[in-house]
């Protein structure tokens, strides 16, 4: 079933990951999609892929902290494909990380920049294309760190990520007016390259796997299928979640 059949859409942070993965399901759904990363390398290759497998995809190489990358996004979505439906702002990074007294301004300084205020630039030019056509849905890329979960060493993250969720309650309540649909997902651990870094030991791993009730941490094409939920129409009546994807972490004290 082609769930975002003659839907138009953008994914930043697509060139690994969960970002990767939602692009290509997004493709395979029916959709047209922009890809965003800072490698362009990456990006060509999944574009080829994409097109391989009978999908539309186009890709711009950029850094969302600057926004006028994020207007190039939006305008080459208009461009190519005559507007915009969808946005999946998921590009985020780990930051600086260790005991809080040693984590200095600017590395706290530069999580907030990539993880919530190039998420916001997002948001901003996203919006208004979506409009134009009656509507449309935002999604941002949150963590249950911060929200149903504390590690030490993590502050910057954690602070950023919260403020995102904060974030998508206020423009799901300014935008809900006009039909723009706004919310996050909360995953758990995913097995990525963000993961890899963090939990680089054997023990680390399985300290973390045993975090969640289901023992095991997410594939990026399971959180790609959530994504998917809150992008199309099954979730019409679905705004300012931030909906947990966590594998039971939350609620795990065993």
């Amino acid at each position: 079933m082609n769930r975002l059949s003659n839907k138009i859409a953008i994914v930043t942070g697509a060139s690994a990951g969960i970002g990767r993965a939602t692009a290509k399901l997004f493709a395979a759904e029916g959709a047209k999609v922009v890809v965003g990363a800072r490698r362009d390398a990456e990006l060509a290759a999944l574009v080829a892929e994409i097109k391989a497998a009978g999908g539309e995809a186009v890709y711009l190489a950029g850094d969302v902290v600057s926004e006028d990358y994020a207007k190039a996004l939006v305008d080459l979505a208009v461009t190519t494909y005559g507007g915009l439906d969808i946005a999946f702002n998921n590009a985020g990074i780990l930051g600086e990380m260790g005991p809080s007294e040693g984590v200095s301004a600017d590395g706290f300084t530069q999580a907030l920049t990539v993880n919530l205020t190039a998420s916001f630039l997002g948001a901003k030019h996203q919006i208004p294309e979506m409009t134009k056509r009656g509507g449309g849905s935002v999604i941002f890329t949150s963590t249950f760190v911060g929200h149903s979960f504390a590690f030490p060493g993590v502050a910057a993250y954690a602070a950023s990520k919260a403020g995102l969720n904060g974030l998508t309650q206020a423009l799901a309540a300014e935008y809900g007016p006009k039909n723009v649909r706004v919310n996050a997902i909360l995953p758990g651990a995913v097995d990525t390259e963000m993961y890899r870094d963090m939990n680089n030991t054997p023990e680390a791993k399985g300290f973390i796997t045993n975090l969640h009730a289901l023992k095991r941490v997410a594939t990026p094409d399971e959180l790609a299928r959530s994504v998917l939920y809150l992008a199309s129409d099954d979730s019409s009546f679905v705004t300012g979640t931030a909906s947990l994807v966590d594998g039971g972490a939350s609620i795990t004290r065993s």
